[in-house]
């Protein structure tokens, strides 16, 4: 039985904008710690390959959060969920901050995991239901605003690294930020009506993949391995390839997060005029150049234009791939999105380790140039788009 409500509180929204604003808010938590990593890095005196080992911490969080938290989730319901966990996020990553170690940033960062998990379960999972409560798709323009929350959270850490603020207490600022902006932006947060038509079977713990859902998940790979990269390498790309200020290393991931962000917002009216797989392979190729030139690039303001490319790229892959499989109606929305997301997120857990590792031996550069193979491999599963919902 749902708990009862509390009194309501915070601005009045329309569902599609309660829902825009809880990716900006879920971004915005979070991402003020990855413009300041090579700072961080360096502060902890570990090496790439020990650094992505500490960042899965918040991958396997997120697996299992992933794994297990839906029927608590569905209990509890969507709006209490983001009211609770999302402020407290920025406080795992500002905790994060003062690790002294691989073990130490791996152990910060697994309640973070925890909590990334529900909130996108969530996020997901309204966007998809208010999309098909409306009858216009607004899944893109949703993960464009978790792209413009990163981007904002990297403005802030740009604007912090010029002004010679540490990272420590620049993310310890954000902890009571959040804490005033969720309440303020979601406490009237309404929880949309489950889709109609599709399956009502309870979902698992674990949300097998199917065959259709595998396919899903082999098409997003690149972009969000990526996507990772950019987001979790470029500031340290920056500083290793062209010796830049943490200012340009902030800049960096920005230009990846505005980028992308853009292209989000604007990427539903395309995908409805035109098709899912022919927006798709078309950012692809787009994604694919970008990644050759952040590899081949002999300067900075054109390896910035290579992370923007990256960021246009990446943009929808996810997004598109989630609402293939929200849409599916052999099984429950909710079972579906959550094999695409566990199954993508095992990406997340072997690509920090592994970019670490081929930038510790090879360059940094070589860990980009990794994702050219997997550009193609999506370029020929972008099909699947276009896939009917499976039977029964």
């Amino acid at each position: 039985m749902p708990f009862p409500h509390p009194r309501r509180f915070g601005l009045s929204l329309p569902a599609h904008r309660q829902v825009f604003a809880a990716f900006f808010l879920y971004a915005f938590s979070l991402g003020g710690f990855f413009p300041r990593l090579a700072e961080l890095q360096r502060s902890m005196g570990v090496t790439e390959g020990g650094l992505g080992l500490g960042l899965i911490g918040a991958a396997c969080g997120t697996l299992f959060s992933l794994s297990f938290a839906g029927r608590p989730v569905e209990r509890i319901g969507h709006r209490r969920t983001l009211l609770v966990l999302m402020p407290l996020l920025p406080l795992f990553y500002a905790l994060a901050a003062h690790a002294r170690g691989p073990l130490a940033l791996f152990l910060c960062l697994l309640p973070a995991g925890l909590c990334i998990g529900a909130i996108e379960l969530v996020v997901n999972l309204e966007a998809d239901r208010v999309e098909h409560q409306g009858g216009r798709r607004i899944m893109n323009r949703a993960h464009s605003f978790w792209s413009f929350g990163f981007f904002g959270a990297g403005l802030l850490g740009a604007l912090a690294a010029r002004l010679g603020i540490s990272p420590q207490w620049q993310l310890a600022a954000v902890v009571p930020l959040t804490a005033v902006l969720v309440p303020l932006m979601l406490g009237r947060f309404e929880d949309a009506p489950q889709r109609s038509g599709g399956s009502q079977e309870p979902a698992h713990h674990f949300a097998r993949p199917s065959l259709a859902i595998m396919g899903l998940v082999l098409f997003s790979l690149c972009g969000l391995v990526l996507e990772g990269a950019g987001i979790d390498w470029s500031a340290i790309y920056m500083r290793d390839a062209f010796d830049a200020a943490p200012f340009f290393g902030a800049l960096a991931v920005s230009c990846v997060a505005f980028a992308q962000g853009g292209t989000r917002y604007l990427a539903d009216r395309f995908v409805e005029r035109h098709s899912p797989v022919a927006i798709a392979r078309t950012l692809l190729g787009v994604l694919g150049v970008g990644t050759l030139l952040v590899t081949i690039a002999p300067s900075a303001p054109l390896a910035l234009l290579g992370f923007a490319l990256i960021g246009v790229g990446t943009s929808v892959m996810f997004p598109l791939a989630m609402s293939a499989a929200a849409q599916r109606a052999d099984r429950p929305a909710s079972t579906n999105v959550a094999a695409l997301a566990q199954t993508s997120f095992v990406s997340f857990l072997l690509a920090p380790p592994l970019l670490g590792f081929v930038a510790e031996h090879w360059g940094v550069r070589t860990s980009f140039a990794i994702g050219l193979p997997l550009v193609l491999l999506s370029v020929a599963l972008s099909s699947r788009l276009r896939a009917e919902p499976g039977r029964r």
